[in-house]
């Protein structure tokens, strides 16, 4: 049971991380910052609740609000380039801050030990559920309450003008600067709120893991955070929830039996999976692709109802033909 309510917690914060990109992704924009911005809400926060002795929830809050405070300021001017040269900068920005925290290191004697930041070797001792008696149900339980709430106003913010106003630069960037949109700004809200919501999702991964290093927060993890969204799809927030569940639930946890020769199929099933779903997963053709379905059940009946007619038809003639002949 523990295993699931583990896979569950894995799943509820890959799905911040996706969705932290897929703000960003929103405006046409490929950023690999994510993993950074992680890094800086998953030590921060954990630093409040280890050294500062603060409540989970506000810790968590600041360690977001730090990240989303450092995405702003890197926003300015890498934003002002765009395509491969964004994509390295924001590179280049996520190694900065995972090796920074290679070489950070700040502790405190605490209860006869010391607790904190140790460079390469990780913050340990970060145990604010396990010492306040929080079982593995409730942290996975309060995990996707946080991945509610994220993804409820990602959902409201897609319906609003804010919603449009970033589809809209991520469109047609053109176009929306002749309607008066100021692309940077726009841009940088993005960026701001994913690195929020990235924020967020680190300090959740550090206090239910209860230790962190810098190499947690890789640019392999950078490449899972735009693969998500990308391949659930850009019409939904639901569609990066789906794609959680298939690379984490399915490739990662469901082909763990296959040994080191279930790398060889990541790539080749996440491959088919675009080729059948060019759209994502979850398209605006229909979540699911339920409307293609019951345009297909329609064709089948109407193909049915044909049919039988036809049927009736050769009946009714031959029952003509017959009394013709008698």
């Amino acid at each position: 049971m523990d295993f699931y309510l583990g896979l569950l917690q894995i799943i509820g914060v890959h799905t911040l991380l996706g969705l932290s990109a897929y703000v960003v992704l929103l405006t046409g924009q490929v950023s690999l910052a994510q993993a950074g911005f992680m890094a800086i809400g998953a030590y921060a926060s954990a630093m409040l609740t280890v050294l500062a002795q603060w409540a989970l929830v506000p810790a968590l809050l600041a360690g977001a609000l730090a990240a989303g405070t450092v995405a702003c300021i890197v926003g300015f001017p890498a934003l002002r380039v765009r395509g491969l040269m964004l994509v390295v900068a924001t590179l280049a920005f996520g190694e900065a801050v995972r090796l920074f925290f290679f070489n950070f290191d700040y502790q405190i004697a605490m209860g006869g030990i010391k607790v904190g930041p140790l460079g390469g070797e990780g913050f340990r001792q970060i145990r604010y559920f396990p010492e306040n008696g929080w079982t593995t149900l409730q942290v996975m339980v309060f995990i996707w309450l946080v991945v509610g709430a994220v993804m409820a106003a990602l959902w409201w913010m897609d319906r609003s003008r804010a919603g449009a106003v970033l589809r809209a630069v991520g469109e047609d960037e053109v176009a929306a600067q002749s309607a008066g949109l100021d692309l940077t700004a726009v841009k940088v809200m993005a960026m701001t709120a994913g690195g929020f919501i990235a924020g967020l999702a680190g300090g959740l991964y550090a206090h239910y893991t209860t230790h962190i290093e810098q190499g947690n927060f890789n640019v392999l993890v950078a490449t899972f955070a735009i693969a998500y969204p990308i391949l659930g799809g850009l019409s939904s927030v639901f569609g990066t929830l789906a794609a959680v569940v298939f690379i984490q639930g399915f490739l990662v946890e469901g082909l763990r039996f296959l040994g080191d020769w279930r790398n060889l199929l990541f790539g080749a099933l996440i491959v088919l999976a675009m080729n059948l779903r060019p759209g994502g997963l979850l398209d605006a053709r229909g979540l699911g692709g339920l409307p293609a379905l019951r345009r297909a059940l329609d064709r089948l009946a109407a193909g049915a109802a044909l049919r039988e007619g036809a049927a009736a038809a050769r009946r009714l003639a031959a029952r003509l033909r017959g009394a013709h002949g008698a």
